[in-house]
């Protein structure tokens, strides 16, 4: 007598898990099971009388300081948080979508990274977005203690893991022990403010201005926050103020690490805050395993050098360090137990 087959059955899953790092410069997307599948600036371009969006991402930033009076390109987070809402409802459905493609009508669950200390208001506008941007769940992490876990920090452990996370908005520094920030600081210095003094600095003494993007370049081609090279130069062109005409200049690796001490400054007396009220116990777990820096501003030259000169405590950049927080919504999404540990709402 054949033996009866079991009839097939599964279970259709309607949602995929999808963790985003929502930063003011730039948004990183991981997909459970894939890993990081997007890395884009976060910029939006309409056309403002007619109000049709006509780029995302890295196409969108190309056009900043380069369209038409009808053209805007648009950063719709600033210091971290949303400062236009519905720019960045649309710019994150683009991502969702952009992150589903290829899963039909299935909608996701999604775990976003939020700066310290923003307040209701701010986080009730990041949810909001998210749900109408098509997500099934949304739930929020500080951006911290994302990073610490994509960093890979004992963040559940009764250890103190002090993560220094430098984004384009923010700048954020936190002592994370068993999942929560012992002791942190937030402030809105970060890359963003680096290109502005740099912008500044040309301004005031050489009558040139610059663009956010010549900035930007400026920083990482020659950018150091101690130490440059005493014969590193670069060109850099813009426009002269007094007469209008396109110019270009000859500046130093040094004066450019001078014009950035003012934002890092500010940077190392939060750390210093945040040191001073650490718990003494805590306190030895970082005197034996250091600090650690994350963020796109990680990557600037000499940071850790700046940091250990000023703190004489050591300091470790994280592998990748610009990913750091997608990785670590990445990582919290895998793991349930850990998401329901961590996650603020």
């Amino acid at each position: 007598m054949k033996a009866r087959k079991k009839p097939f059955s599964f279970r259709l899953r309607l949602y995929k898990d999808i963790g985003i790092d929502l930063g003011t410069a730039n948004t990183l997307v991981f997909l459970k099971g894939q890993g990081i599948i997007l890395k884009e600036p976060s910029v939006v371009a309409i056309n403002e009388k007619t109000g049709e969006l006509l780029a995302v991402g890295s196409q969108a930033k190309e056009m900043i300081g380069r369209t038409p009076s009808s053209i805007i390109a648009i950063r719709p987070l600033r210091d971290g948080v949303i400062a236009d809402f519905n720019i960045t409802r649309v710019m994150l459905k683009y991502f969702i979508s952009k992150a589903m493609k290829g899963f039909g009508i299935a909608k996701p669950r999604v775990l976003i990274g939020i700066p310290l200390g923003i307040t209701q208001v701010e986080k009730r506008a990041v949810l909001e977005a998210s749900y109408q941007a098509g997500a099934k769940e949304a739930y929020l992490i500080e951006e911290p203690i994302a990073a610490a876990v994509g960093a890979g920090l004992p963040v559940s452990e009764p250890k103190g893991s002090l993560v220094i996370d430098i984004g384009g908005g923010t700048s954020e520094v936190a002592l994370i022990s068993l999942g929560g920030v012992v002791v942190g600081k937030s402030l809105r210095v970060g890359g963003d403010e680096m290109n502005q003094v740099i912008i500044r600095h040309l301004r005031r003494n050489y009558n040139l201005d610059i663009g956010e993007r010549t900035a930007e370049q400026t920083k990482i081609e020659i950018g150091y926050a101690i130490d440059p090279p005493e014969k590193l130069t670069t060109i850099i062109k813009g426009r002269n103020l007094a007469t209008g005409l396109p110019n270009s200049i000859e500046i130093s690796a040094k004066e450019i690490c001078e014009a950035l001490g003012e934002p890092l400054m500010s940077i190392l007396d939060a750390i210093r805050a945040t040191l001073e009220k650490t718990p003494p116990e805590l306190a030895s777990d970082i005197i034996d395993n250091g600090m650690t820096l994350t963020g796109g501003g990680a990557l600037l030259k000499n940071i850790d050098k700046f940091i250990i000169f000023h703190t004489k405590m050591p300091v470790h950049i994280a592998d990748d360090p610009l990913t750091c927080v997608a990785r670590g919504t990445g990582r919290a999404l895998e793991e349930i137990k850990l998401l329901r540990k961590l996650a603020v709402i």
